[in-house]
């Protein structure tokens, strides 16, 4: 019988470690050359799987897609009121770390640019699938966005210390910025800030001279030269102006005048509807990751850390971005969508409405807008997620509290706003009839309403008919029965409220005629420091 060689040997055992392997991957699906030939998706850690739901390792450059299509294009700006998602995200890539992708199977990319013109014609353009703006500004922009049919998706935040007035020196209150100069970039959320305050302070927006900007920092830039009495600006750059002019302090900000600035996502309609279970899913995600970061003070640093990376800031500033918002969470949402019946705040639909007419009054909008009813898309997104976010850390914000003060602590307040309502009162009374109330509701609620963190100084006034120490007792009733109605209509707490009876000691016009005595029947509503 013939023998075989050596090398036949070592042949034929080749050939049957060949037959082995390509038997082996032919049974896997070819995934066995995959791995050893370095293919497509291979992973330079073991244990990361397909779906990246167990990966603890680092992928390789370019594995961000997601399988079931492109990630979803967040357009954003250098603003900590969007961490939420952020945080969820691990960043601003989309990758197999992100918790969007590990629970919800999506790829998430936040695009950064601060040229707010450029990323809205990214968004135009296709680029861009989901982007920001906020409520009070969005319907200035409606009409060149009509052709995309926009619907807006949630809300991500308020501001809260975010925007401010900074003021010269001698300028203590929004009275004293009748006929100055002002710089504000206009359309803009700054702009909505300072027609609210101008509006608490009984000024219209005549009442002082514009003087428009670029931008916040442009509008920040003209204050630190000189060239203006008052400016409308972003965080850090009120305390940066505040430093660079002697004398100049901070007027008002978000802190607050708390429910004036929401920021929002939006969406062309088309895209929100072939993409509804995804945008679901970023939703849910994204209310989740503001939770954490409101409860947990561990998840706040860490997203601090995220934005201080992502935007190239310190971990400082990016944690003060942060504290300078509310970061709304689900039951935020239900409210901002009118979904809680018994709710008493500011909806997206309050600021959605006012603002549209406001700025069609100054004639920056012509014709009509969408109403708020059809371009209010999220409300069902909120409607969904009930069921699954509902523990503590998805409540709604509660009202603000306040401690009480004396009435000596209250008097002594510097007021920031006086707005002067006349409220008629029957000779003698001080209960609230229907137009009282009336009157109350449409012209001062809705202030009480955005400058919620702010305390209000409640102060009676009558004529001179009658003897001095009736007068003083009457106007003190009338205006504690003002008080009550905010109270127990609005649920605002009746420790935020200070009473004043002025009596006749504070007229405003002529006590001789008729016309002056109605004029000094009002009621001063004050929003004090």
């Amino acid at each position: 019988m013939a023998r075989l060689t050596t090398f036949s040997k070592l042949l034929i055992t080749i050939l049957i470690l060949l037959a082995l392997v390509f038997g082996f991957n032919f049974l896997t699906d070819g995934k066995l050359l995959s791995g050893v030939l370095g293919g497509e998706g291979t992973t330079t850690e073991a244990g990361a799987g397909d779906s990246g739901n167990t990966n603890t390792g680092t992928t390789t450059t370019g594995n961000t897609s997601s399988s079931s299509g492109d990630p979803i294009r967040v357009g954003v700006v250098t603003w900590g009121g969007y961490a939420g998602g952020q945080y969820f995200n691990e960043g601003f890539k989309a990758t197999n770390q992100s918790r969007f992708k590990k629970e919800y199977g999506i790829d998430v990319e936040f695009v950064l640019n601060d040229d707010v013109v450029a990323s809205l014609n990214a968004f135009k353009n296709g680029d861009i699938d989901v982007h920001w703006y906020t409520i009070d500004a969005m319907p200035t922009i409606m009409p060149e966005m009509k052709d995309f049919d926009p619907v807006v998706l949630w809300q991500a935040d308020w501001s809260r210390g975010g925007d401010a007035i900074v003021v010269k020196r001698n300028i203590n209150s929004v009275q004293d910025l009748r006929g100055k100069t002002v710089a504000v970039a206009e359309l803009t959320p700054s702009h909505s800030f300072l027609l609210w305050l101008l509006d608490a302070g009984d000024l219209k927006p005549e009442d002082v001279k514009i003087v428009a900007q670029p931008s916040a920092i442009e509008a920040a830039a003209a204050f630190k030269s000189g060239q203006v009495d008052a400016a409308v600006v972003w965080s850090p750059d009120d305390e940066l102006s505040v430093r660079a002019v002697p004398g100049a302090k901070i007027l008002e900000s978000t802190r607050s005048a708390s429910n004036i600035i929401a920021d929002v996502f939006f969406a062309k309609r088309s895209y929100a509807e072939n993409n509804r279970d995804r945008l679901q899913k970023l939703y849910e995600g994204w209310m989740r990751g503001a939770a954490e970061i409101n409860s947990s003070a561990a998840a706040k640093q860490k997203a601090a850390k995220i934005l201080g990376r992502e935007m190239s800031l310190t971990e400082a500033d990016a944690m003060g971005m942060i504290n300078n918002v509310r970061l709304t969470t689900h039951g935020d949402n239900v409210n901002f969508f009118s979904q809680n019946a018994s709710f008493r705040g500011v909806t997206g639909g309050d600021l959605y409405r006012r603002m549209a007419q406001e700025y069609k009054n100054l004639g920056f909008i012509e014709g009509s807008i969408a109403p708020f009813r059809t371009v209010g898309y999220g409300g069902s997104l909120v409607s969904e997620a009930n069921a699954r976010l509902s523990g503590g850390e998805h409540a709604g914000e509660g009202r603000a509290e306040f401690a009480p003060e004396t009435e000596k602590e209250g008097t002594d307040r510097e007021a920031i706003a006086t707005k002067r309502i006349s409220i008629n009162f029957p000779t003698g009374v001080s209960t609230l009839d229907d137009n009282a109330k009336q009157i109350i509701d449409e012209e001062f609620v809705p202030i009480a309403k955005a400058f919620g963190n702010s305390r209000i100084r409640i102060e009676g006034n009558t004529d001179n008919t009658g003897s001095l120490a009736t007068n003083i007792a009457l106007s003190k009733k009338r205006a504690q029965a003002v008080a009550a109605y905010l109270t127990r209509e609005y649920n605002m707490d009746s420790n935020r409220f200070i009473i004043v009876g002025n009596g006749p000691n504070k007229p405003i016009a002529n006590n001789s005629s008729a016309s002056g005595k109605a004029q000094n029947r009002r009621t001063d509503f004050e929003l004090v420091r």
